[in-house]
């Protein structure tokens, strides 16, 4: 059986600085798919707050509806049945469900506004980790063109780039 030789157009010389550029260029693409997963991971964190505050407001405004047709009972029962059998109770029972209604309204209002802020702050973290990705992508091809042209400019400015993504990514964990 004959025996196959596989021939490389680098046989007998070897590329130190392209070894180099590769393990950067490895290093670069892991730093790339942690930043991208934290990205996918804050924007649906993001969304998943904001419809939280749209669930929060929507039942703060079912429970100022409640109030007002508590409130609305309440005046139709002092103009019209103030010496009714029964008013005074009607009157105390409309009081505790006002009580209660504008308690609730409260808490809503106070809860909708929290899952506002924390949609805000998960879309200011996610900002700074598409930057952070953009960076490292331009970081990643910029260090590939090395081994096309062999020119030693192009890993330095991708190393530059890599850097500068990682940096801006790193600001959007610390914000955490």
């Amino acid at each position: 059986m004959a025996e196959l030789e596989i021939h490389h157009e680098s046989e007998g010389h070897k590329d130190p600085t392209g070894q180099k550029v590769g393990i950067m260029a490895s290093v670069l693409a892991v730093l790339l798919a942690v930043v991208t997963i934290a990205s996918h991971r804050t924007h649906t964190a993001a969304i998943i707050h904001k419809s939280g505050e749209n669930d929060q407001w929507a039942y703060y405004q079912a429970t100022k509806i409640k109030l007002h047709g508590t409130e609305l009972g309440e005046n139709m029962v002092r103009m019209f049945g103030a010496k009714a059998d029964g008013a005074e109770k009607i009157l105390s029972d409309y009081a505790a469900q006002k009580k209660k209604y504008e308690e609730l309204s409260k808490q809503l209002q106070e809860e909708a506004t929290a899952a506002k802020e924390a949609a805000e702050a998960d879309e200011h973290r996610a900002f700074r980790y598409d930057v952070g990705e953009g960076l490292l992508e331009i970081g990643l091809v910029l260090s590939s063109l090395y081994f096309i042209s062999r020119k030693k400019m192009f890993p330095v400015l991708g190393a530059i780039a890599g850097i500068g993504g990682l940096a801006i990514a790193l600001t959007g964990f610390l914000m955490q």
